[in-house]
């Protein structure tokens, strides 16, 4: 006989709760596309002993048909129903069909999800997510379960090195369990392959697609491949392949020397100013007066764009052995490639206040919105600078293991997992900072105007306009000469090795289901080294007095005139919209062909003396240890279900880094020093920590619709990882900061933060709920940032200003999230999700709020799929929030203005085989900006736009 999967376990349900194993095992059949199973009758029969045939007679033909769902709406549907059966608070994404997910990018899915937001990189693509208002650093990222290594300093895993092509679906965790790996206080996201089992047979699946962005005009493109077989009942394979080539562009605007703000001398106002080139002094006394306490003014700000061109590679594979119905062998792996180097060609105004620089100012509740530099001396003019920043962004990450599940005895089963994650990515000495700055007197005259960029007017001694000029094609290498070249880049190994043992012992007695336990070890190496030229001043190498004209470089260094189609549209304002550009490797090959010739302090140049070595100052070896086990009760009773448990986790961190002290520092000119360092010297550091995580999480089924979740945990998230290594750095000297900044230390603790969870969910239709949550975390050992200023490190006529991470006081994180989701008979269908939190910190008795944590996220989409038609729109808004604390003093913060991100797409199933689609993103041509301000005074402070695109896509089965 058939009968739907929904009421079977409906009728199970009404008799008893069903077990956590029996529920995510009847589940992992749903949530595939095909269903093949044979269901148990009600009660407890699947634990019956084998002389009650009665038992298997009554189950013979209770064998569902094998039906193949795909498309949005059969997302949903799998979704929810994680959801509403998992042992915690969980939402999760899943795949569309084989090899494809609902969006390009897994972080840009996860946005959909309640209580999730996530930060852009370069062409507006989804990166770092955050879970429930906390940030990436307090968010653990797995694929199947095994720690993803980063390519970055810290844990936080940038989800742009993964195609989403390769993920099945994805799980946010926001409650804990015993059983669930430690290291999220936000939320855990478990990233989950598909398997070969899930649609049993042979099935494949190609898809091309093409992508065009309508600011920039760029075009992409890619190519992917998904197949899978299996071999009967016992043996599994499953394929996949991806290439994808996309180009994209960023308009990009901001303050990037800072705001520059005089001192208060009220102590209580707690700020002692940030001025490099002193005080501002409309007046020119030479005084701080009280009427110019506080008075702020810009320093330096920048407007261009950036070039990104990100090539993705990966391969994904996963073989399943069943020899028996008692064992399940699994050996599966990705290995992914981005190559996204990153080009950012732009314009700087480096208008930072000196005595004397500075005429005929305007100021306006409490801001110099006005003023003109007309000096004599050419160290206090505007030198117009042209800026090449690049990063060189090539990962390599791979992840495989292997996983053995026995079912030892009819009760009791043991779950072995071993694994490897790797990310490399060596950029050493390859990005850069580079600078050519323009040599003829001028008179220039700034204005702010609240827009992005303020208005600059530039006219130079000969007559031509700085804006028309560089239109028109009227500035040439003879007009700039060489100044900053900075060449850096580190090169990160991260290698995580782990190992698992888990049991499961079924006791279905005074109300006790199952004992699970388990063990586990994991090692994390992560190492990197800083190759840069700051710690050799050969950043200055060709700046101040040695700075050569470019004219007679030659070798074409001004290689590019900018006119992009479309830049900085919108963007009110009286600045060069045409500029020009060039390449590193032409400007260093030229520099190289300059060796030999006179240098004005004495000797030839040699490019040598300015190349990039290996800087030990920021360089560190970290390896940390850590062994957990846990024990945990699963429960179940009349119209309830629950678990309780323990988790005890014991870590050993060693560290190593370097310091070296300053010898001497010399002056080349204003804002632009060269300091000397002593041979560098080894630090090594040794911590541990044990800690012990309770949790309890409890369901009531008030009906098989209704039911509600208590939760209850202690949690923890470990440091940052570069905050482990005793670093510390001066390099800011270079331009005129003297502050020593402190990377870390071995012995900061985690995060730890006691959580409290409740949910109301109402299932109260087919594929269809409700949901209400509410949430609290108090969270102890806060790492924040300590400052202290005039402090002597031990050089000659100079103090300095000191930075270094601390375990501070405490945060507080409470909020609420609503979710719906509904969907008709009709093809029609609704989902919406809001999240709103309350945040707080605590540091030496200063409340303020936690940096990047955005007070509510929303969204909504509505979709229509019926026959061959897939329609759906989703809008994902975050509202504004703050990005940084106390940039310009206590209470100045740096917001980040709110956005929504629109997409859309539109599927045709031409036949069984042939499936075209057109997506669309950003199409309201969001942008993401920042201010900065206090409540009386708000400032530009940067700007992002990525533009429109669409992608048109067909793809094949077979």
């Amino acid at each position: 006989m058939r009968a739907p999967l929904h009421s079977l376990l409906q009728a199970r349900f009404a008799r008893r709760p069903v077990s956590a194993a029996a529920t995510l095992a009847a589940l992992s059949c749903l949530a595939v596309g095909q269903v093949q199973a044979q269901v148990q009758p009600p009660a407890a029969a699947a634990s019956a002993p084998p002389t009650q045939p009665a038992a298997k007679d009554a189950t013979a033909d209770q064998t569902l048909e094998r039906v193949e769902i795909t498309g949005t709406r059969a997302s949903l549907q799998r979704s929810l129903n994680l959801k509403r059966n998992a042992a915690g608070v969980q939402d999760s994404i899943s795949a569309t069909e084989l090899g494809r997910f609902p969006d390009d990018n897994v972080a840009d899915s996860l946005s959909h999800i309640t209580g999730v937001s996530i930060s852009r990189t370069a062409g507006g693509e989804g990166q770092k997510v955050s879970v429930r208002g906390l940030g990436p650093e307090y968010t653990l990222t797995t694929f199947n379960n095994r720690i993803l290594a980063t390519d970055g300093a810290g844990r936080d895993f940038a989800f742009d090195v993964l195609p989403s092509d390769i993920i099945n679906g994805a799980d946010v965790v926001k409650s804990a369990q015993a059983s669930v790996m430690e290291g999220a206080i936000g939320g855990l996201i478990n990233l989950r392959s598909a398997s070969p089992f899930d649609q049993p047979g042979q099935h494949g699946i190609m898809r091309v697609e093409g992508d065009r962005n309508f600011m920039s005009r760029l075009n992409g493109g890619k190519v992917s491949a998904t197949y899978s077989n299996t071999f009967g009942k016992e043996l599994g394979v499953l394929l996949g392949v991806v290439y994808a080539d996309r180009k994209v562009r960023t308009d990009t605007a901001g303050n990037d020397g800072g705001w520059t703000r005089n001192p208060i001398s009220d102590p209580a106002a707690n700020w002692t100013g940030n001025a490099w080139g002193g005080n501002i002094d409309p007046n020119g006394n030479g005084v701080l007066d009280p009427n110019e306490e506080g008075l702020i003014g810009p320093g330096q700000f920048r407007v261009g764009s950036i070039m990104e061109q990100k090539k993705r590679t990966a391969l994904s594979g996963k073989v399943e052995w069943r020899p028996s119905d008692d064992v399940k062998v699994t050996v599966d792996g990705i290995k992914t490639r981005l190559n996204s180097p990153q080009v950012g060609y732009q314009q700087s105004f480096y208008t930072l206040f000196a005595p004397g620089r500075w005429s005929n100012m305007q100021v306006q509740n409490g801001v110099v919105t006005s003023f003109t530099m007309n000096s004599a001396n050419p160290d206090n003019q505007l030198n117009p600078e042209l800026l090449n920043v690049t990063e060189h962004r090539v990962v390599d990450s791979a992840v495989y293991g292997a996983n053995v599940e026995w079912k030892a005895t009819s009760t009791l089963k043991f779950d072995g997992d071993i694994y490897q994650s790797t990310s490399k990515r060596h950029s050493g000495g390859q990005d850069t900072y580079t600078v050519l700055r323009m040599n003829q007197p001028n008179v220039t005259t700034v204005q702010l105007t609240g827009s992005a960029v303020p208005d600059i007017e530039t006219t130079f001694n000969d007559g031509r306009d700085l804006v028309s000029g560089l239109a028109s094609g009227k500035f040439g290498p003879s007009d700039f000469n060489t100044h900053y070249l900075g060449l850096s880049g580190d090169n990160i190994d991260d290698k995580i090795r782990g190992l698992t043992l888990n049991g499961a012992w079924t006791v279905d007695r005074f109300n006790v289901d199952t004992i699970r336990f388990g063990i586990s070890n994991t090692r994390r190496d992560k190492n990197r080294d800083l190759v840069d030229n700051a710690i050799n001043g050969g950043e200055n190498y060709y700046s101040g007095t040695n700075a050569i004209n470019v004219a007679t470089l030659g070798g074409n260094v001004l290689d590019q005139h900018l006119s992009l189609p479309n830049f900085m549209n919108g963007v009110s304002g009286n600045f060069p919209r045409s500029f020009l550009g060039f390449d590193v490797p032409n400007y260093l090959a030229a520099l190289q062909a300059y060796n030999g010739k006179p240098r004005p302090d004495g000797g030839v140049y040699d490019f040598s003396k300015a190349g990039p070595v290996w800087n030990p100052l920021q360089s560190y070896r970290v390896r940390e240890k850590t062994t957990s086990a846990f024990i945990q009760a699963d429960l179940s009773g009349d119209k309830w279900n629950a678990d309780v448990g323990v988790r005890l986790v014991k870590t050993k961190t060693s560290s190593k880094a370097w310091d070296a002290k300053i010898q001497s520092l010399t002056e080349n000119g204003p804002f632009n020093y060269t300091a000397v360092y002593a041979a560098p010297t080894e630090i090594g550091q040794d911590a541990s920590y044990t800690y012990g995580l309770p949790s309890a999480n409890f369901v009531w089924h008030f009906d098989d619709k209704l039911q509600l979740r208590l939760g209850a945990a202690k949690t923890m998230a470990r440091p940052s990882v570069e905050q482990l290594a005793p670093t510390s750095t001066t390099a800011s000297v270079a331009w005129g900061d003297f502050t020593q900044v402190y990377g870390g230390n071995a012995e900061l603790k985690p995060y730890s933060a006691k959580q409290y969870d409740a949910s109301l969910e109402w299932y109260y239709a087919r594929n269809s709920a409700l949901t209400f949550a509410v949430f609290q975390k108090n969270i102890k050992n806060q790492i924040t940032t300590s400052w202290q200023t005039g402090v002597d490190i031990g050089v000659p006529g100079h103090l300095f200003n000191v930075m270094k991470p601390i375990n501070g006081d405490t945060a507080r994180v409470r909020g609420m999230e609503i979710g719906f989701q509904h969907l008709w008979d009709n093809g029609f269908g609704v989902r919406a999700q809001h999240t709103r939190n309350n945040s707080k910190s605590v540091v030496a008795g200063v409340e303020g709020p936690l940096a990047g944590i955005a007070p509510a996220t929303s969204s909504i989409g509505v979709l229509y799929e019926k026959g061959p038609w897939s329609l759906s729109t989703t809008a994902d808004h975050t509202d504004e929030f703050v990005s940084a604390i106390n940039v310009l003093g206590p209470g100045f913060h740096e917001r980040a203005k709110a956005i929504t991100w629109l997409t859309a797409q539109a599927s045709y199933e031409v036949n069984q085989w042939l499936k075209i689609s057109i997506e669309g993103r950003n199409l309201t041509d969001a942008k993401q900006e920042y201010t900065l301000g206090n409540g009386q005074i708000t400032l530009p402070q940067g700007y992002n736009r990525w533009g429109r695109a669409i992608t048109i896509g067909a793809s094949l089965k077979f």
